[in-house]
C-alpha cells in the first residue's frame, strides 16, 4: 500500500475533540472509547452513529490523542478515510463534526452525507 492509500485510510482527530472524548469517557466508568462508525440511511444516504464503549472489536482502528481514544472499523473506514474528527463549542451548541472528504452532500443534521 503506497502513502498515499495509508493516508486515505486514516482519520484523524483535532485536539479540541481528543479534549472532549477524555471528558466524556472519564465520566461515564467501564468506558474506554468512543467509537464513530456509518451505517446506511439518515437523509443523504449514510450516516455517523457515535457510541461510548467498553471494549474494542478485533476489527477497529484505534486514533490515540492526548489520553483519549477514538475507534472505527474497518467497514466504517472505508466511508471515512481522511476524515477529521472535531469537536466545536459554538452559538449552535455542541457537538462532533466530522470533516470527510469522501461526501460529496451532506444535510442539515450534520450527521448524515453521501458519497
Amino acid at each position: 500500500m503506497g502513502a498515499d492509500a495509508k493516508t486515505a485510510m486514516k482519520v484523524d482527530m483535532t485536539e479540541a475533540a481528543a479534549r472532549r472524548i477524555a471528558k466524556i469517557v472519564a465520566g461515564d466508568p467501564g468506558k474506554i472509547a468512543l467509537r464513530i462508525s456509518v451505517e446506511g440511511g439518515g437523509c443523504s444516504g449514510f450516516s455517523y452513529k457515535f457510541d461510548l464503549v467498553d471494549g474494542r472489536n478485533d476489527d477497529d482502528v484505534a486514533i490515540e490523542r492526548d489520553g483519549a481514544t477514538l475507534l472505527v472499523d474497518d467497514l466504517s473506514l472505508v466511508y471515512m478515510g481522511g476524515s477529521v474528527v472535531d469537536f466545536v463549542d459554538d452559538l449552535m451548541g455542541q457537538s462532533f463534526q466530522i470533516k470527510n472528504p469522501n461526501a460529496v452532500a451532506g444535510c442539515g443534521c450534520g450527521t448524515s452525507f453521501s458519497i
